[in-house]
This record gives structure tokens, sequence and C-alpha cells, in this order.
């Protein structure tokens, strides 16, 4: 279960390993770790889906490995196969390109190469087996040679692995740059059947952690005593975030000089482009007659009767445009390459994609033209309070 100390996968560094069938990746992730957490065969095509393993990786710290298919897997399934380890691309932060030695570097391999480089993802070619070859030719800067099977130079690829790092979003925070130590922040997380049981969702966790590392405090209630708390503090709140479910009444018992925004604006900020965001949330206005909508949300889960994604936003935006429109759902990892069928995206807070995830898909929508907003961005759009709710950022 996630707790408050832990490092949700969203935020952790995800490295990727690619490279063609029986070039070693597997190996080299256990010779990393230093633990058998892939499975390696002499067979080629192991593995067979893209395998996330969260863990702590020195000196990196949190990290999340991907573990891919090999990219000259054949057949229609070895193509699919194929497709899905070019999909990770997408959630990369820092891509291991592993080359055996004893064949060096292939067109498949100058293929993913390209990719990366495309989307400039930091990178390095790992030439395995370097043990079974004559001569290692000399290291350029982001190329190592190195023997999973003898452990040959694995530290040194660790470190090279390290300096890949990208470093210019360390410091970024959820809401701690809009705070000052020892102001209050109250939280309103309402508490209903579609709630988890005995525990807060991720993104009211996280936002809780990052008040708290600002030194800051967090007064967390439910919507139902939201009012009473604001009369009873004895000063008045830096800050009211609201479930976005709930932005309606919160708006309503939040006095207009206390500053009001939602867990899913902050992380349109956070994740993605706010700007952009906003001025998705604004083509609900001109939605026209059997338009069709993307709800995308990144995460898989039960859907509850009541579902906020399939069933609450669909009735809002019905009854906000008075038109009859088309609703589409995707989930997880299914989002769309081709948009085009669709006149608005709406997305998730996105809370458990990574931020390269995230950004890839405002990409996407940016690049084919297409409008894309979040939940919460929406909602306040929808409810006519989206300018008090963003009026403390700068946009």
């Amino acid at each position: 279960m996630s707790n408050l100390n832990a490092t949700p996968s969203a935020n952790r560094l995800h490295i990727g390993i690619f490279g063609r069938r029986n070039a070693g990746k597997s190996s080299i992730i256990n010779a990393l770790t230093g633990q058998d957490l892939a499975i390696v065969s002499d067979i080629q095509g192991t593995t067979t889906d893209p395998v996330l393993k969260a863990m702590e990786l020195l000196p990196l710290g949190p990290v999340v490995l991907i573990d891919t298919p090999g990219l000259d897997d054949e057949g229609a399934l070895g193509a699919l196969r194929v497709k899905k380890a070019f999909q990770m691309l997408n959630k990369t932060d820092i891509a291991v390109l592993v080359v055996d030695a004893g064949v060096g570097l292939t067109e498949k391999d100058r293929e993913i190469l390209r990719k990366i480089q495309e989307k400039e993802i930091p990178y390095v070619i790992a030439y395995n087996k370097c043990d079974r070859t004559p001569l290692s030719p000399a290291a350029e800067e982001n190329v190592i040679h190195v023997s999973a099977a003898t452990g040959k130079n694995i530290h040194q690829l660790k470190e090279l692995i390290a300096r890949c790092a990208a470093t210019e979003n360390i410091d970024k925070k959820i809401v701690g740059d809009l705070l000052s130590p020892g102001d209050f922040v109250v939280l309103v997380v309402p508490i209903d059947s579609a709630a988890p049981k005995g525990r807060l969702i991720l993104p009211q966790q996280q936002t809780i952690r990052d008040i708290l590392d600002s030194g800051a405090v967090a007064v967390t209630v439910r919507d139902t005593e939201l009012e009473d708390t604001l009369r009873r503090l004895d000063r008045q709140p830096a800050l009211v975030i609201t479930d976005s479910q709930v932005f309606e009444q919160a708006a309503a018992v939040t006095p207009p000089d206390i500053p009001l925004t939602s867990f899913s604006i902050l992380f349109a900020r956070y994740k993605g482009d706010l700007k952009i965001l906003t001025e998705g949330a604004a083509v609900l206005d001109e939605l026209k007659e059997n338009d069709t909508v993307l709800i995308s949300e990144g995460c898989t889960h039960h859907r509850q009767c009541n579902d906020i994604g399939t069933v609450k936003l669909p009735n809002w935006i019905q009854k906000h445009t008075g038109r009859q429109l088309r609703f589409a759902f995707t989930s997880g990892t299914q989002f769309p390459d081709d948009l085009s069928p669709y006149q608005l995206v709406i997305h998730c807070g996105g809370c458990m994609l990574n931020d390269r995830e995230m950004k890839y898909r405002l990409r996407c929508a940016k690049d084919q033209g297409i409008p894309i907003t979040n939940y919460g961005t929406a909602i306040a759009h929808m409810k006519g309070i989206l300018k008090r709710s963003t009026s403390i950022f700068s946009l």
C-alpha cells in the first residue's frame, strides 16, 4: 500500500532497456540491480511484454526499470511486441540500448536509436558480452562496453546512467512554491462510495507531502465539514484545495478572498501545461451536435456505478452543452496515436503517469490540432469558477 514516505512510480526516474533479442537486456537489468528481477534464457523472445519494476538503484535512488521485448521479434505477434517496446519510449526518461558486442549495431538498433534521439531522451549504448569479444573499442561519451556475465564495467554503467539523469525538474513542486512556512492549507476530500477504503488517493497523498515538505500545515476535511472548519480556524488559510467533484460546493462556502483551486488543476500545472488545458476547457462551449469527446485516464481501476470518468463527466458535459454528444473512453496505456476522430480530449490529472508520458500525450493533441483539457479544469470551467481557481498561477 502507498504511504506518504514511498516514492510513487510516477515520480521515479524511468530507465528503459532496449535492444534485439538475446542482446542481454534482462541480464543487464539483473547485473545493474544485483538481483534476479528479469528472466534470463538463451531462447530468443523470453521477454514478451514490457515489464516495469519500481526499485532503488544507487546512485540514482528510486527508479522504474523497464524491460522490453526484442526489437527484432518476428511474425504478427512479434510486430505487436515491437510496437509495445517502442511505446515504452513515451515513459522513458533515460534509455539504455543494449547491443551484442559480437554482432554490433544493427539496423534495428539504429531504428530505435533514431526514435530515442527524435524524442530527445538521454541515452547510453551498452555493448554487452564484451568478455566474448577479443577487442573492445574505446568507449565514446555515452557508449560503454560491459559484461553482464562477469560484471565488467557494470558499476561504470550505473554511473553513466546517473550522469544522464535529468535535473531540471528536481525542485518542481505541486503546490509548495505557492506557500510560506507556517501557512495553513485546507484540503477538501469527499468520502463516498468511490473513495478507496482506508486510504487517500495518490494526488491527495502527494499534495499533503508537498505541503509538509514546504513547512506549511495541511488541514484535511470532508466536503461536509469545510464551512465549519473555515469558521473555526484561528487564521485565514493561504489556500483551499478541493476534489473536483465537489468544486461547486467548496466554492460556495469558501470566502472569495481565500484562494481556491483543485487537486486536478494543481496536477495540470505540475505534469503538463495549464495554459493549454485551460484553453482546451473553453472548447466545451463550442462542441456541436454528435461531436465525439475522448475521456482518457492514465490508470486502470475498478469503476464504481457513479464513476467520474464514464458517468459523471459525460452527464455534466451533456448538461453544459445542451447537445447530444458521443463519448469514447481509454485507460492505462491505451492512448490513441490518431486523435482525429475526436473534437476534444479530456484527460485525468495524470497522477499515475510520469512527466514524459503526460507531456507526450499533450504534444500528440497539440501536433494534431485537437484541444485537450483535464477533469478538474473542465469541471471548473463548466461550474463558472475556472478563473477563480487559476488566479493564483501565472498563465
